[in-house]
């Protein structure tokens, strides 16, 4: 079964690399080196580039050659995104730009004063979505739902040299104690977010067709947001080109207690941004795992 081990890629001297250059000498050099490291991505990680060249080619029909060159693309842009996240939320040399679509299905959950469940995917940036969120004048309280195993020496750099966040972190339990803190969050006319594509081994999982070929997803999210009387919207921040980002929101409009058409429409969202976005599909790993 399609699964992801709970670790990305990345060392606390490479952030801090990449922070020294975007200090002493702007984003574009930061970019420049990024080259560099996004070439020794596409030459020694024989796992993660066989997982991505199968997206590209198999997934999204790209010719051999071209599915070769998207790889090397996919590690720049995946590379842009979190030099992104430090200038944007460290507050150095911030000349981003931003646009939004569905602002009004934002202001309308707050409105309803009932919270509301976001599910987003690890495609574009959705790190930032805070930010974001505050330039369009939604003020939310945001909980990230999340198992916590990420680098943890990495994130407690990215803590000293950016601004203290204000999303607060459910931690998934074996004792399901997150799915109180999920109720008094929702309670509190609160933000509860998931993302939608990676489950852990021995976690429940259900299936669906994305890209033309099955794969595996976690019930979690779907199986709680769609037996939550709140509304559920997928929400995504994509990159644009000219240091642009793009978030979108979209209502999930399907009955309640039927976690599998919630999946199928989540499923069909992420289809739409990867055919705008095709680059910034984030999970190296074997999504599909052999399954078809």
């Amino acid at each position: 079964m399609a699964q992801w081990d709970g670790k990305s890629k990345g060392t606390v001297l490479g952030y801090k690399i990449f922070f020294f250059f975007i200090k002493k000498a702007g984003i574009k050099a930061a970019y420049f080196i990024l080259y560099f490291v996004a070439s020794y991505y596409f030459l020694f990680l024989k796992k993660s580039n066989k997982a991505i060249f199968y997206y590209f080619h198999k997934r999204l029909g790209f010719p051999f050659w071209k599915a070769k060159s998207m790889v090397f693309k996919s590690y720049y842009t995946f590379g842009q995104t979190i030099i992104d996240k430090v200038c944007i939320t460290a507050n150095v040399q911030n000349k981003f730009t931003h646009e939004a679509e569905g602002v009004e299905i934002l202001q309308n959950l707050l409105a309803q004063k009932k919270g509301g469940v976001l599910i987003s995917a690890h495609i574009g940036n959705f790190e930032i979505a805070e930010y974001f969120f505050s330039k369009i004048d939604v003020e939310f309280q945001i909980n990230l739902v999340t198992t916590d195993l990420e680098h943890s020496e990495i994130k407690k750099y990215l803590e000293k040299i950016t601004q203290k966040s204000s999303i607060k972190f459910i931690i998934i339990t074996a004792d399901l104690g997150h799915i109180f803190e999920i109720n008094a969050a929702l309670a509190r006319n609160e933000l509860v977010c998931f993302t939608g594509d990676r489950y852990f081994e021995g976690a429940k999982s259900l299936q669906n067709e994305i890209l033309g070929a099955t794969a595996n997803f976690p019930a979690g999210p779907f199986l709680i947001a769609s037996r939550l009387n709140v509304p559920v919207v997928f929400v995504y921040v994509m990159k644009e080109p000219n240091l642009h980002y793009h978030l979108y929101a979209q209502e999930a409009n399907t009955k309640r207690r039927d976690e599998k058409a919630l999946l199928k429409a989540y499923t069909s969202s992420v289809e739409n941004m990867l055919k705008k976005y095709p680059l910034q599909w984030f999970n190296y790993f074997d999504f599909w795992d052999n399954l078809n």
